[in-house]
């Protein structure tokens, strides 16, 4: 079952040859074992989940269970083999295409991934704020770390995501405030004997699937080692109004697609237009080389590539 997805297609080849290793290494007959695996015709079809599909008249809230309901459904990967890597310098587009592979592939995630694949699902959702929220902890002289996706609508936070602990993923949009849905995950923490030493926030982010623009994984660091209670209550409320304001004033870079149509149809505003005949006081002497045409040479500037 570890080597190929839930549709019955092999994984790709590198993963393929880390999970033979793997299995060779610990089965002395691993080799045999695994084909004896995949050729087998009697093993029971493994369900694809169905992703979500809204009708636009079905509420935001409803929506969001949908999304956690669909990841929740994936499974969490405990098998210690990462299925899909995800780096998060990626432009946007690149990540939606990743997130889009896997939807095709079905196979278990971790909490990375979910927040991926929460920002795909949630696109068209152009009244959801979404942004990152990671969290370090501590317990038993180790160290872990988390993501989750925020989500405020209307006002009202709450979170997607994936965990091995149920309480640590999905939060439904009812948090009045910022701070009450991160002390929320703190004592969630606390229940499970671990110590939040670091909340990382990001900023909104956008919902073009093509824009080619970074997520802003953390735009503010909160260390709970250095900061008082009321400091920390205070400077998650000032990263919830800096978010606001961003949104508000439209300060996040625009969306490429826009920019593309807008500088490929017309020239830089400032500059004349290279089309404009030139009047009987600007004609050249008979001598002067004529200019390249306008025409010939075509700006560039409005062009962006895709990575």
């Amino acid at each position: 079952p570890f080597f190929v997805n839930r549709g019955g297609l092999p994984v790709d080849e590198p993963t393929w040859e880390r999970m033979w290793r793997h299995v060779a290494r610990i089965h002395p007959e691993g080799e045999r074992v695994a084909q004896r695996i995949r050729g087998a015709s009697d093993l029971p079809k493994i369900p694809i989940p169905s992703v979500p599909a809204f009708q636009p008249s079905t509420p935001i809230p409803e929506r969001l269970e949908a999304v956690q309901r669909y990841i929740r459904e994936l499974q969490y990967n405990h098998t210690g083999t990462q299925f899909f890597e995800i780096k998060k310098s990626r432009p946007l587009t690149g990540l939606m295409d990743l997130a889009k592979e896997m939807t095709k592939e079905a196979l278990p995630i971790k909490c990375l991934e979910a927040v991926i694949l929460g920002i795909y699902l949630t696109n068209n959702m152009t009244t959801l704020d979404r942004f990152p929220i990671s969290f370090k902890t501590h317990f038993s002289g180790n160290y872990f770390r988390h993501i989750v996706l925020g989500v405020n609508f209307g006002g009202r936070y709450g979170a997607l995501g994936i965990s091995r602990r149920e309480e640590l993923m999905y939060k439904a949009p009812v948090f009045r405030t910022l701070s009450e849905l991160i002390f929320d995950f703190e004592e969630a923490y606390r229940r499970c004997w671990h110590t939040l030493k670091k909340v990382k926030l990001g900023h909104c982010v956008s919902h073009d699937p093509h824009s080619v623009e970074q997520i802003e994984w953390k735009h503010s660091i909160l260390d709970l080692d250095k900061l008082s209670r009321e400091d920390f209550r205070k400077d998650l409320e000032r990263h919830a109004r800096d978010m606001r304001l961003k949104i508000g004033k439209g300060t996040g870079p625009p969306s490429p697609t826009k920019d593309r149509k807008k500088d490929v149809s017309s020239p830089q505003r400032g500059q004349a237009s290279p089309h404009r005949r030139n009047s009987r006081g600007d004609r050249r002497p008979s001598g002067e080389k004529k200019p390249t045409d306008s025409k010939a040479m075509p700006d560039l500037n409005g062009y962006q590539i895709r990575v």
